[in-house]
């Protein structure tokens, strides 16, 4: 299976946003992908965290999420649909959702960011919990032949949710969405990335924001696809774009029978 991880620059504006979207999943269906993969905040990077408010959809409904079922629908993908503002049970509050959908358009999952970034390094201050609410569980779904999992950015640094949604049988295939920042993604990044990928021995795609957004907040892209022996398929550093590479199904298998590390766990 050739999958896309979608690398973004988002704005303010949604419509514009959402029509870049999809000329890049365009792009990536000429050139043979039959998954593809957007970023987080796709839809909006806006000036303020409460801006976020304001587009927030209700679950299945709404413009962003049309546009996703039709993307899928229309060009016959499997769409990891970054994340998106869907209002919760609290007005000053909504849940950053990856909502997949499959090649006929039907929403296949539904996956809540679990952890909230904080960060504040005397320059830089980001409190997602804000304006977001967090999930509630961990969430996996059978995406045609590949068990896949669901995280989104600052999930990257908690292990155990990824052992999480390896109980029954491993993930082949681990979407992480993201906008990390630049100082953070400039360390951080690609070796999460990796690690996950090798610990879990499973693929990993990971579409990112990429570039310097109109609030001039600066991410650091590198869009990657990993394989499960940590090798860097794909890399886009900045800008928009794509980073398409093929998911190998039987190297999975032979990678996990050469090193049995998931059958050895004790906790």
């Amino acid at each position: 299976m050739k999958l896309a991880a979608i690398q973004m620059v988002s704005g303010p504006e949604v419509a514009a946003n959402l029509a870049r979207a999809r000329h890049w999943m365009e792009a990536a269906r000429a050139q043979g992908a039959e998954l593809v993969a957007l970023p987080e905040y796709f839809c909006l990077m806006g000036t303020a965290d409460a801006d976020k408010l304001a587009i927030a959809e209700a679950d299945g409904e709404g413009p962003i999420q049309a546009m996703l079922s039709q993307a899928a629908r229309e060009l016959g993908l499997w769409v990891i649909g970054g994340t998106l503002p869907i209002r919760s049970a609290r007005a000053d509050k909504v849940r950053n959702a990856c909502c997949v959908y499959a090649p006929d358009g039907r929403r296949a999952a539904r996956y809540d960011k679990l952890h909230l970034f904080c960060f504040d390094n005397g320059r830089e201050r980001y409190d997602e919990g804000r304006v977001l609410e967090p999930g509630d569980a961990p969430v996996t779904l059978q995406a045609g032949p590949l068990k896949l999992g669901l995280s989104v950015c600052y999930d990257l640094r908690f292990p155990e949710l990824y052992r999480a949604m390896g109980v029954g049988a491993p993930c082949d295939l681990l979407a992480v969405p993201a906008a990390f920042t630049y100082t953070t993604g400039q360390k951080h990044w690609e070796l999460l990335l990796r690690a996950r990928a090798v610990e879990n021995l499973a693929y990993v795609i990971a579409p990112a924001q990429g570039g310097t957004h109109p609030n001039g907040r600066r991410t650091w892209g590198h869009s990657m696809i990993v394989d499960p022996w940590g090798e860097v398929l794909a890399c886009l550093p900045e800008g928009e774009g794509l980073a398409i590479a093929e998911l190998d199904a039987p190297r999975i298998a032979a990678l996990r029978a050469q090193l049995p590390a998931l059958q050895h766990r004790r906790l």
